[in-house]
């Protein structure tokens, strides 16, 4: 079994925020796909990294996750690039972690 999380931003590059209708699209084609979905939007997360030694970026996210027996990595890499380019990232995180259900 594997956990899917997606990082979604909150704002464009150019500080511009998305649209409830673009995020509610995400959700409802990932539960779409795999029965079910998790979200954290309510306290959005803060994703902070090094662009160079003198600049520090951030972003506001949200975190949406969802579960599948297998990964299909072609699809994800797929998925990814779209998601990409509809919220507008050079890159936009999406990782896995395989899970063992208790």
């Amino acid at each position: 079994m594997y956990l899917i999380q997606i990082l979604l931003p909150l704002y464009d590059n150019e500080g511009v925020p998305f649209t409830q209708d673009e995020f509610l699209k995400v959700r409802d084609q990932l539960s779409e796909r795999f029965g079910g979905i998790t979200t954290y939007m309510r306290s959005p997360a803060r994703g902070l990294w090094k662009e160079t030694r003198e600049t520090t970026v951030h972003d506001d996210i949200v975190i949406y996750e969802v579960m599948a027996a297998e990964l299909d990595r072609a699809w994800w890499k797929r998925y990814r690039q779209q998601l990409a380019a509809d919220f507008r990232q050079d890159i936009l995180i999406v990782r896995s972690s395989e899970i063992e259900l208790l």
